[in-house]
């Protein structure tokens, strides 16, 4: 699968990413960083422990590393739980936004390993 390829099967934005970090090798190396950064499982933890204040935080962490690789899908979807969380605004409805969330970062979960799968072929 081409770089390309990878941001129109996820939603995200190529041209707007290789405007950033300009080389397709470096966008290759941030997307794969991107599994190991925690962010997705501790708003995951909170989330489930019922804490707003460390869900928001691992929200907007996640959101900010979603909006720097253009992940355009999943941004929008962790914003909208970002949103809700947001000075504790609603707790319940950003549950209801995790469903959408969850499924964005199980594809691009998968998609990154296909990609990074492939370019170590």
């Amino acid at each position: 699968m081409t770089l390309q390829e990878f941001f129109e099967e996820t939603g995200g934005n190529y041209d707007e990413v290789m405007r950033r970090m300009r080389k397709e090798e470096r966008v290759r190396k941030f997307a794969g960083m991107f599994l190991r950064d925690d962010s997705y499982r501790l708003l995951n933890e909170a989330m489930e422990s019922g804490n707003c204040e460390d869900a928001f935080r691992a929200a907007h962490t996640l959101k900010g590393v979603c909006a720097n690789l253009s992940f355009t899908r999943l941004l929008d979807s962790v914003s909208a739980v970002t949103e809700e969380l947001r000075g504790g605004r609603d707790f319940d409805k950003a549950r209801l936004y995790m469903s959408r969330l969850n499924a964005d970062y199980a594809l691009i979960e998968k998609k990154i390993k296909e990609l990074t799968s492939e370019a170590g072929a």
